[in-house]
Formats: structure tokens, C-alpha cells, sequence
């Protein structure tokens, strides 16, 4: 069996869910499957590359967007092959989730992927398409930008953020603009910044508020099977 050591929170979900046994080691946010008993190799900005050597793997998984590159290239000079996936969008996702699951040593395709493609052939969205913006932190406030997989989320659920076409990925904007933006709706997740209904919505006020679940907005793997329903009533319970 492949030995892997996973430092991406949704694909750790996703191995665990296709090749059990496989993972040697995950990150300290690596929270799904619940009670995933694994060494545990630091957060995935400041992974301890020397502990996951010293586990020997025969893959390490990351990504593009939340691991850094001095690390992987850390990794790499001590003779650990490292797979790096890249997703922007949900076709994308599928086709990443694929590619590692096979490096992982899957016999076959999983049915949770299965299922997963099938809910977002035709995913619910509502009849009018909505406007929002969508803060992934606050202090300094930051959204979704250009080119994000939680971008294509919600576009897919019918709902365009303001910030689809800005210059950077996660731009800085002050929360006064970000209301001046009139959305239609704000859309708050728990992660990376754990919005709650006591940490965000009141620095919208007059605005309706959808807090969401960060894992379905924006991780791959086996939420995604899910991920369109749930999104979906979030969306239309703040809309109503």
C-alpha cells in the first residue's frame, strides 16, 4: 500500500474515504473523517518537514494555493515525491480528486466521487440569479476574488460575487466598501475565518447574511456530494 501524508484538510478527507490505510500523516486541521488517527505534521503553512520525512512517505499531497512552496521544495530535496494538485473550479476539482486518489493506490473510482459529480450536474439554483460578497477574513477584511473554486460554487448555485474580476485572488477591501457594494447577500464562512452569528453579520447591518459551512464551500472531496443542498438552503433561508 502507497504510504501518504496528506496537507490539504478536503483531499485528507477524501483518501481516508477511498484508500483506508494509506495515510500516515495529516495536518493539525485535517478535522474529517472525525477520529482520523494519524501523526500530525503541523498546520499546512508551517508543516514540520523533517517529522514527515521522518515518516517516509511514498507520496506527500498538497496544494498549490495552501501549501507553500519553500516547503514542498523542502520536501522534494529530501527525496519525498510530492504531488501538487491545482483547482479553481468544480470540473477541475473532479478531475484533481481523480488524479491523487489513483497516486494513492485506489483500486477503482470511488462512489462518493460518483455521487458527487452527479449532484453537481445539476445543482439547485434559484430562479434569479443573486449578487454577493463573499469575506474569507476579517482584521484586515478579505474576500473572494478572481479565479477561486469558491467562486465557482456559488456561481454554479447562481450567485455572482462583486469581486469575481478583481486583479487578486483574495483582495483586501475595507467592510465600508464591502457594504457600499449593496450584494444581495453576504455570504460567511466558518473558515478560514470563523464567522458566526455573533462575528460578522453585525458589521453588515441592513444586509441578509448567509453563514455557511467553509467545508462545503470550499473544500474537495466527498462534500461535495453534499455541498450543493446545503449551500443551497443556506442561501435561500438568508435570502427569504
Amino acid at each position: 500500500m502507497v504510504r501518504v501524508v496528506s496537507l490539504v484538510p478536503s483531499l485528507t478527507e477524501a483518501v481516508a474515504a477511498t484508500v483506508p490505510g494509506a495515510l500516515a500523516g495529516a495536518t493539525d486541521w485535517c478535522s474529517h473523517p472525525a477520529g482520523l488517527d494519524v501523526v500530525r505534521v503541523g498546520g499546512t503553512k508551517n508543516p514540520d518537514t523533517a517529522r514527515i520525512a521522518a515518516l517516509a512517505p511514498d507520496l506527500v499531497i498538497a496544494n498549490e494555493e495552501e501549501n507553500r512552496a519553500p516547503d514542498l521544495d523542502a520536501l522534494r530535496a529530501a527525496g519525498t515525491e510530492v504531488l501538487v494538485t491545482e483547482v479553481r473550479d468544480v470540473p477541475g476539482a473532479f478531475r484533481e480528486l481523480a488524479r491523487v486518489l489513483t497516486a494513492c493506490g485506489a483500486a477503482a473510482r470511488p462512489r462518493w466521487l460518483d455521487e458527487a459529480e452527479a449532484a453537481w450536474a445539476a445543482p439547485p439554483a434559484p430562479e434569479v440569479r443573486t449578487t454577493a460578497v463573499v469575506p474569507v477574513w476579517r482584521r484586515p477584511w478579505m474576500v473572494l476574488g478572481r479565479d477561486t473554486f469558491a467562486g465557482d460554487v456559488l456561481a454554479r448555485l447562481g450567485v455572482d460575487h462583486l469581486y469575481a474580476r478583481h486583479a487578486e485572488r483574495y483582495p483586501r477591501v475595507p467592510v465600508e466598501e464591502l457594504r457600499a457594494a449593496a450584494p444581495d447577500v453576504v455570504v460567511l464562512p466558518d473558515e478560514p475565518y470563523r464567522f458566526t452569528a455573533a462575528d460578522g453579520p453585525e458589521a453588515f447591518a441592513g444586509l441578509p447574511c448567509a453563514l455557511v459551512s467553509g467545508r462545503h464551500l470550499t473544500w474537495y472531496g466527498p462534500s461535495l456530494a453534499e455541498a450543493p443542498r446545503l449551500l443551497g438552503e443556506a442561501l435561500r433561508a438568508a435570502l427569504r
